[in-house]
């Protein structure tokens, strides 16, 4: 184990000692961005430095009655993206959280590390882009009031915001291998470019005003960036030299 992986162990030792909660880190973006694949590859890396980490997914599809209904609403069952509304949405997100409190508590207290690929700012960014003005700011801050405030979600520590252009992120997502959630190539959220754009402009306003958050760019000289180029730079934030993971 390196030397910096000793440090990272022993200071998580000292912090486990006095019962403090492990770290929680959120990775998001727009679809097609590499949240999974990024969260994968830094759990795997926490892990290989002797570290417990715990990666969760959201939303859950085929764990949580919510989930379940999330993938409904993605396949279009309930109708286009702008025929229900945003509030509504949200509660099917916010409910999928929800239903895995206890197990993201229990890995908050048996984890040096919880990495969750999309969290409550996905839904706060998703819903939000339908509406504009005031009545986008009272939407984002009723989903946060609802997450957070009603349904006692914990506060991520660190939000790592993968930034990627909608050409991209829809070519990226048409790559993707079939999924169980969605009978489509891409569901009625990635197939939107317009809204996808929203989402994308959103995310970086939120960025802008949040201090716990970093903008990680995906796309350099037109060009994507390396997957280990990406792995490499979320390292150097979460893991790297002068990092506790506390």
């Amino acid at each position: 184990m390196s030397g910096e992986a000793n440090e990272l162990v022993e200071a998580r030792q000292r912090a486990g000692s006095s019962g403090a909660r492990a770290r929680l880190i959120a990775l998001e973006g727009i679809d097609g961005s590499g949240k999974g694949t990024q969260a994968d590859r830094l759990v795997e890396r926490l892990r290989k430095s002797g570290l417990g980490a715990t990666l969760i997914s959201f939303p859950r599809y085929e764990a949580t009655f919510f989930g379940r209904l999330v993938g409904s609403f993605l396949n279009g069952k309930f109708g286009s993206l702008n025929e229900v509304h945003p509030m509504l949405v949200s509660l099917l997100f916010a409910g999928d959280r929800f239903e895995s409190s206890a197990m993201l508590q229990t890995a908050l207290a048996t984890s040096d590390v919880v990495v969750l690929d999309r969290y409550v700012a996905s839904n706060v960014a998703h819903q939000g882009a339908k509406r504009a003005g005031a009545e986008r700011d009272a939407l984002c801050r009723s989903i946060e009031h609802v997450e957070y405030d009603l349904f006692s979600m914990p506060r991520p520590e660190s939000v790592i915001l993968l930034d990627l252009s909608v050409d991209w992120a829809q070519e990226l997502v048409a790559q993707k291998a079939a999924r169980k959630y969605t009978d489509r190539a891409a569901d009625i959220q990635e197939a939107d470019a317009a809204y996808l754009a929203g989402v994308r402009e959103l995310y970086l306003e939120l960025a802008a005003r949040e201090p716990n958050w970093t903008v990680i760019r995906c796309e350099q000289g037109g060009s994507l960036r390396s997957i280990d180029a990406i792995a490499e730079e979320i390292w150097q934030l979460v893991g790297g030299p002068g990092e506790t993971l506390r």
